[in-house]
């Protein structure tokens, strides 16, 4: 990855910079939706920002579970399509395992759409197995009406320490 590209812990003021690009990341897809500023304010601790020469390139927003303290959450990681292949979303989630490992979870959990074959491919890429789900379609296991009716994902766990 690029030297001048910085992983850092996102603050509250860092919501509105993102925020601002994630549709185009998207190629105007409607995702900022999917991002509320809460990640920001209130789990800090577990949102990170990759930067380039002031620019905000890529961010990983997640948690620590409630119902289970060894395991995080991945929510959301979106990197702009300029900085996509540079290593951004590796080294964010490599930050996200790292300070996991340091709070004392043993896996993170992520899920993406089956459809997005994209994710699927980057998730591996980085060390997530897939879970079984209640379907399959290429291949892939997803669980169907996961986040509600025609609402299919794929579910990923990375065990850390391994």
């Amino acid at each position: 990855m690029d030297k001048a590209i910085v992983i850092r812990g996102g603050t509250a003021g860092d919501y509105d910079r993102v925020i601002a690009g994630v549709d185009a990341w998207w190629g105007g897809r409607n995702m900022a939706a999917m991002l509320p500023r809460l990640f920001f304010q209130h789990f800090a601790p577990w949102t990170f920002v990759a930067e380039k020469d002031g620019d905000v390139i890529g961010f990983l927003a997640g948690f620590r579970s409630q119902t289970d303290a060894r395991q995080a959450y991945c929510h959301f990681i979106g990197v702009s399509p300029e900085a996509r292949g540079l290593g951004v979303g590796a080294a964010l989630y490599n930050r996200f395992f790292a300070d996991a490992t340091e709070a004392g979870c043993t896996e993170v959990l992520s899920i993406t759409s089956p459809s997005n074959s994209s994710s699927i491919a980057f998730h591996r890429h980085v060390g997530f197995e897939l879970l079984p789900g209640t379907a399959i379609a290429n291949d892939i296991p997803y669980v169907a009406n996961y986040d509600g009716p025609r609402e299919d994902r794929v579910r990923f766990v990375k065990r850390l320490g391994q």
